[in-house]
């Protein structure tokens, strides 16, 4: 269906997944960016007007448009089918984050690209955080001496009444939490493991709302909390150590604090995330990486499990 795509005309791409973060962020970065032009549009719930809209990606696949690629932001559970079926008709892909629902499944979907001379892009939207590109060039040659991380928001102001969240791979608090994992491997490349974690789970529910993480970068001690009932401000913290100073990224990585010197920019986190997908797609390159997910198995792995009272909306 796709041909390599030449420089002098947009990407042909199609959304897959209509629901709270495509509208908020991935819609209006699409329309901004002359390098793409949104084709069409798929989901089981919703449609964005003025698109073609189908209800899986077998009825696109079949409607014949002249489509390059697609982005797919539907929940983790079931991606692999659908990013399997888009390079499976030549189109490279681009996926929200969590890639996928497992280790397993991205590793597949991988192979299945690189195997089909397909670009696919795991995206990290938080690493492209205003932040993020010069708290890790600060700390480089800086020798850290532990890390905070404090990931506290309101599920129910964030993902109102989206219950596969907290269903079997849903990642519960790690859905956003992740997000911090994400930008702490980024600024900190090295041996990550996980050491300890205590998960509350909900009774009558699979994942957990509340997680505290004992990890480690090489020999540096690293502590997270991951909340996902915080009422009032919301907090998405990183505190770093080091033996030349103290670096904050505050507000998910938008503001970089330097031993009180801050630095802040507005939001352009999924912009950034176009741009580099077009560029992967004009270059045929891929950027895979599966570090943050794989942390978070390990803490489902070796997690002690608390089930605590129910929640409800």
């Amino acid at each position: 269906m796709a041909n390599d795509v030449s420089s002098d005309r947009p990407i042909r791409l199609a959304i897959i997944g209509v629901g709270k973060i495509a509208r908020d962020q991935h819609l209006p970065a699409i329309a901004r960016d002359p390098r793409f032009e949104l084709v069409a549009a798929v989901s089981r719930n919703a449609v964005v007007d003025g698109l073609p809209n189908y209800h899986d990606i077998g009825e696109l696949l079949a409607a014949g448009h002249a489509l390059d690629a697609v982005s797919i932001c539907t929940p983790p559970m079931g991606r692999a089918s659908i990013a399997m079926a888009a390079i499976d008709a030549g189109l490279d892909v681009m996926m929200e984050k969590p890639p996928a629902a497992t280790l397993s499944e991205i590793a597949r979907i991988e192979a299945h690209a690189i195997a089909a001379k397909r670009t696919l892009f795991a995206t990290w939207h938080s690493r492209e955080a205003a932040g993020v590109e010069a708290a890790g060039a600060w700390l480089t040659g800086r020798a850290v001496e532990r890390v905070t991380i404090d990931w506290r928001e309101d599920i129910r102001r964030w993902h109102p009444g989206q219950d596969w969240i907290l269903e079997a791979g849903g990642f519960g608090v790690f859905d956003p939490g992740i997000n911090a994992l994400s930008i702490a491997t980024a600024i900190l490349p090295g041996d990550w493991g996980v050491q300890r974690a205590d998960l509350r789970v909900p009774e009558g529910r699979m994942s957990p709302l509340y997680a505290d993480l004992s990890l480690t970068c090489g020999a540096v001690p690293v502590t997270a909390t991951f909340d996902f009932l915080h009422e009032g401000p919301q907090q998405w913290d990183i505190v770093v150590d080091t033996d030349g100073g103290t670096l904050t990224l505050r507000m998910g990585g938008s503001i970089l604090d330097i031993d009180g010197a801050i630095t802040e920019a507005p939001d352009a986190e999924y912009p950034r995330l176009y741009a580099r997908f077009a560029n992967l797609v004009r270059s045929r390159s891929s950027d895979v990486d599966v570090t943050p997910l794989r942390l978070v198995a390990d803490a489902f792995l070796v997690g002690k499990r608390d089930v605590v009272g129910s929640f409800e909306w």
